[in-house]
């Protein structure tokens, strides 16, 4: 199924969506009129949310797609269209307000309802200077406002809610000649929509909106057609597929941000409580979620998958009667660049996912038993800052996770620039690692320490660990201001040639202190220094000019094994070998 007929699948099946001609848009504040039109009071209905205040989504008429050109919304607006105020230059703020008051006076000049007779009079007498000498707030000012009729404001019904308001909306729905085509969703004959719905809440976009589907330049469009004619979408298919997106982009629920790309993800299924089950552990898994504040349902299934259990033993529902779509969305200017588009079966994704869990098992493992995806895209970052992840490498792996497919090329290589960085040679890290060696480059990768692994790059790795530890050992312990992994780290794992004699000389001054204070663990030490060395080949060229990219994923991977293992309790021992050094 298409991206868009999958999201117009869902907006048939949400309960409280806005229905046709109606969305929901961030609301500020009320203005409450007398039915003579004059303004009563202003309501502020934000939220507090910590030190913001979060405007209130309400289900009003759907605004038009605004470009360059003034269009008004119908019975509400932001405040410099609907009363000719803004807090920035407003250059063309008259113009808007002109446009708002215009149109509303035209459209409802036959009504008799009320609260729209009301409008209509506080239009024809409103002026903006009228703003201050009423005293209306400051932070009102480029807000969205409604209007109601102070007799209904206690109620909350507001005057776009009228039974009238609607009728007049659906009048103007319907008031135009518009062409017809076969919709290439819903496959009927039916009236094309030529501008789309804007799309908002994708991080990095236009913040009025962006579109996926588009044409606004002659090299877009083909055979004459123009704008959405290029590809016939009906009204009612483009009003459902942008209500469904938008209602997932302003939720928690079933959105996530991995890197520059906005995910939304949902399920269909045979119901409710499976759809929910579904979402919230696909949610669990790519990013943190509070077991304590989660249903304890999905809190035991998250714990029963975290094992490695497949879900047909627990959650049999779950892997075989829930059908469960992903979208990646990146920012592209005005319009939106689609990263990836997964539709599967649940299990065969939880499948995939378990898969990517098994790959980046390593021992000993972080102090987080089931990391989050942006913890190890944090790993690629300078500074582990999440902005700084590489632009298409987010979308790029997730897709490849969830798909089962080769992770990007370009995640080892950057893995590997930041170990070079920083020497930051964490769980995390290695993991990565080693899930590329396995899934990309077909190779055995241990999850710990194996001695009989004879490839350069991990005896390498152990060999410059054990040179490490022995510098540790030798009683300098605190009192290093740089270890060999600080300075060394990114030559040695490149360009073993240039730094490796230089550490041999100076691990046997290591060794020669650390025997003056404990001269069996100098023999411990010089005992793993030659067992790696033997099993190197050729014996009398050890040290490579150069390791390729697979060697050095193994040479961290060496060299995290064994710097591990150096610290690792040992059998009826109560302190751990650093404490012994």
């Amino acid at each position: 199924m298409s991206i868009l007929a999958s999201l117009v699948k869902a907006y048939e099946r949400m309960d409280n969506a806005p229905a046709r001609g109606f969305s929901a848009e961030r609301i500020g504040f009320v203005i409450s009129l007398n039915d003579d039109g004059t303004p009563v009071n202003v309501t502020d209905l934000r939220d507090d949310q910590g030190r913001k205040k979060i405007a209130r989504l309400m289900q009003v008429p759907q605004p038009p797609k605004r470009t360059s050109a003034i269009a008004p919304n119908f019975l509400w607006d932001k405040t410099s269209y609907s009363l000719g105020i803004t807090a920035g230059e407003g250059k063309r703020v008259s113009e808007e307000h002109a446009a708002f008051t215009n149109h509303h006076l035209q459209v409802l000049k036959n009504e008799d309802d009320a609260g729209l007779k009301a409008l209509c009079l506080f239009l024809r007498s409103w002026t903006p200077d009228r703003f201050s000498n009423l005293g209306w707030p400051e932070d009102m000012k480029d807000q969205n406002v409604v209007f109601a009729l102070e007799r209904d404001r206690r109620r909350n019904i507001f005057i776009h809610d009228r039974v009238a308001s609607k009728a007049a909306w659906a009048a103007q729905l319907s008031n135009n000649n518009k062409a017809e085509a076969v919709c290439l969703v819903a496959g009927k004959r039916s009236v094309i929509a030529r501008l789309h719905p804007a799309i908002k809440g994708v991080w990095g976009a236009q913040s009025s909106g962006a579109s996926i589907v588009s044409f606004n330049l002659d090299a877009f469009a083909s055979y004459g057609h123009e704008q959405g004619d290029n590809a016939p979408i009906s009204e009612q298919a483009a009003f459902a597929y942008t209500t469904a997106l938008n209602t997932f982009l302003q939720g928690k629920k079933n959105r996530i941000q991995i890197g520059d790309t906005t995910t939304v993800f949902w399920a269909d299924a045979s119901s409710v409580e499976l759809e929910a089950e579904a979402e919230g552990i696909f949610a669990a898994w790519l990013c943190d979620v509070d077991e304590r504040r989660e249903a304890k349902k999905i809190a035991a299934i998250l714990e029963q998958v975290r094992r490695g259990q497949p879900l047909k033993e627990f959650a049999p529902g779950l892997e075989e009667g829930v059908r469960f779509h992903v979208l990646g969305l990146a920012p592209n200017a005005s319009r939106l660049s689609i990263r990836f588009w997964l539709e599967d079966d649940f299990g065969t994704i939880e499948k995939n996912f378990l898969r990517f869990v098994s790959d980046m098992r390593i021992e000993p493992s972080s102090r987080d038993p089931a990391p989050a995806l942006w913890k190890y895209l944090a790993e690629t970052a300078v500074l582990g800052k999440r902005e700084n992840v590489p632009p298409n490498l987010a979308g790029e792996w997730m897709r490849a996770i969830l798909s089962g497919t080769p992770y990007p090329l370009t995640l080892l290589s950057t893995v590997l620039m930041r170990l070079r960085a920083d020497k930051n040679v964490s769980a995390l890290r290695v993991g990565i690692l080693k899930s590329l060696l396995i899934r990309n480059l077909g190779k055995e990768a241990p999850v710990s320490l194996d001695p009989e692994n004879s490839n350069k790059g991990y005896l390498l790795g152990r060999l410059f660990a054990t040179y490490e530890h022995a510098q540790f050992a030798a009683a300098l312990g605190s009192r290093i201001n740089a270890t060999i992994k600080d300075k060394f780290y990114g030559a040695a794992s490149a360009q073993p040639r240039r730094v490796f004699a230089l550490l041999e000389k100076g691990s046997a001054n290591h060794l020669s202190k650390l025997g003056k204070k404990k001269p069996g663990y100098r023999v411990v030490l010089e005992r793993a220094i030659a067992a790696i060395m033997a099993s190197m080949a050729p014996a009398d060229d050890p040290f490579p000019a150069s390791l390729s990219a697979e060697e050095q994923a193994l040479f961290g991977l060496g060299y995290y094994h064994q710097r591990n293992e150096f610290f690792k309790p040992k059998k009826n021992e109560s302190t751990t070998e650093e404490d012994a050094a």
